[in-house]
């Protein structure tokens, strides 16, 4: 492989500014190795476009990159938050619009990498800016809660934001909250104002996606990495969070697949070997929603599982720019 392909010039016109690459795919796909083969090979930064890797102290359910590999090939957008709080496809696309301008005023290529689709579909159509978060609004509706609650908070919000109502869970106090709070600041409901497009990337956007040729080899490796995660003591991990007064089941970081089916093995609701399988089989239905949302993709073009040309694939397209 040539030197210009390896590094292609990314100064050659100083105006132009580098280009973003995005690489999505399902869960278990090998986004992540091929992404640090990635930073070995181009002057780049990563990204993470996760949001589960948002969370701090979720570590192995999440197959959060290993310390050792952080070190090497740190990832911006990881460990950003408690489990506790929410993080919304706006604060993803508000942090990664800073994140890439950062990137980019050094002269390096933004490497966006996950499987979060709706993040990725947010940062690249545009998604609406929502009001920043009003302490004295957050409080009265917490008063409201503490005397009414939650529920008929929960009706409120339908009764102005039916959409939103179908979509947030009335124990999911945190985005609850968030819908009543965006409505009482703007007196629009969050559904109307996420229709209006905001600021979204610029310059040339690459976009790739990693897939398996056969669905059951992904399967398969979905099944392996759950397995490992049990031997590498994800029960141990899951115990600590639910140590805290502060969580529970229908919180965003708790519903995350495979946290949820613990959460419920250590309530006694299954056993051992029903949370195994009840965790591979939801982690293969979000590789299957993974697969859907990318099918319709626009300008996506499209690597195979373990295909040994991803790299210089990727690198040729970079290189024509």
């Amino acid at each position: 492989m040539s030197e210009s392909l390896l590094i292609p010039s990314i100064d050659a016109k100083q105006s132009k500014l580098p280009p973003v690459i995005c690489l999505m795919g399902p869960t278990a796909s090998g986004k992540t190795a091929l992404a640090m083969a990635l930073h070995d090979a181009l002057p780049c930064d990563i990204i993470s476009v996760d949001s589960a890797l948002v969370y701090r102290e979720m570590n192995i359910g999440t197959a959060k990159p290993t310390a050792a590999e952080l070190a090497k090939y740190p990832h911006r957008l990881i460990d950003l938050i408690d489990a506790s709080e929410s993080y919304s496809a706006a604060d993803f696309c508000r942090d990664a619009l800073a994140e890439i301008e950062k990137i980019r005023a050094n002269n390096r290529i933004p490497l966006l990498v996950g499987g979060t689709m709706m993040y990725f579909k947010s940062l690249i159509d545009g998604i609406s800016p929502l009001p920043s978060a009003n302490t004295e609004i957050r409080q009265v509706i917490e008063n409201e809660a503490s005397e009414h609650g939650w529920a008929y908070l929960h009706q409120q919000l339908a009764d102005v934001d039916p959409v939103s109502a179908e979509r947030i869970h009335q124990n999911d106090p945190q985005r609850l909250m968030r819908a009543l709070e965006v409505y009482r600041i703007t007196g629009k409901s969050m559904t109307e104002l996420t229709k209006v497009k905001g600021q979204q990337l610029s310059g040339d956007v690459l976009q790739f996606a990693i897939a398996p040729k056969e669905r059951k080899d992904l399967h398969a490796r979905i099944e392996l990495r759950f397995k490992q995660m049990i031997a590498q003591d994800f029960k141990s991990e899951v115990v600590k969070l639910k140590q805290r007064d502060d969580l529970h089941e229908n919180l965003p970081s708790i519903r995350c697949v495979g946290y949820r089916q613990m959460w419920q093995y250590l309530d006694n609701e299954v056993d051992h070997d029903e949370m195994v399988f009840k965790g591979i089989c939801a982690t293969r239905q979000l590789a299957k929603r993974q697969l859907t949302w990318l099918r319709n993709w626009p300008n996506l073009q499209w690597l195979h599982m373990e295909d040994e040309n991803n790299l210089q694939l990727i690198l040729s397209e970079v290189s024509k720019l």
